[in-house]
């Protein structure tokens, strides 16, 4: 779907069960994103199905597996999530430990961007993050969104940080 010099970013498929298991599990997915409780591959093709292949239906995007173009290993996720209190989709990102630290995501990101603006048009793009995720900031900033303010989620109890292109 998306090609960059060293990645493919491509839509998750029931398959990619253990590698969603594995990153859903990681320690800055538990501690910036959250615990999704998927602990089994039963609960990651469960987790697939409801959060990535629904939304590619309902709203023709969503978070996209990244995977190394000489491999094809899958070793993050990005892409875009519609949230019900958000007016308009913001862009999502995620590796596993062993992966960061190369540039991935900011290449991953950079394409995403690129492709959700000229191929999806969607505008503006935000992002959300917390105030302590220091490297989602840092990238937030480094792909072009710029902090716009703060936003607590219905129901939530953590302020997180608005940015928007």
């Amino acid at each position: 779907m998306i090609e960059t010099e060293r990645l493919i970013i491509c839509e998750a498929q029931i398959e990619d069960s253990k590698f969603f298991k594995k990153l859903l599990n990681s320690p800055n997915w538990i501690e910036f994103i959250g615990d999704r409780g998927v602990r089994t591959d039963k609960q990651a093709v469960k987790y697939i199905k409801s959060s990535l292949i629904d939304s590619y239906n309902e709203n023709g995007y969503g978070l996209y597996k990244m995977c190394l173009k000489k491999s094809s290993t899958p070793i993050g996720i990005c892409g875009f999530v519609k949230r019900d209190y958000l007016d308009n989709p913001d862009i999502g990102f995620a590796i596993l430990p062993e992966h960061e630290g190369k540039g991935y995501t900011t290449e991953a990101c950079m394409a995403t961007m690129t492709y959700g603006k000229s191929e999806l048009k969607l505008s503006p793009i935000l992002g959300i993050t917390t105030q302590k995720n220091s490297k989602s900031r840092h990238l937030l900033s480094k792909i072009g969104l710029q902090e716009t303010g703060k936003i607590t989620p219905k129901g939530g109890n953590e302020e997180l940080l608005l940015f928007s292109t």
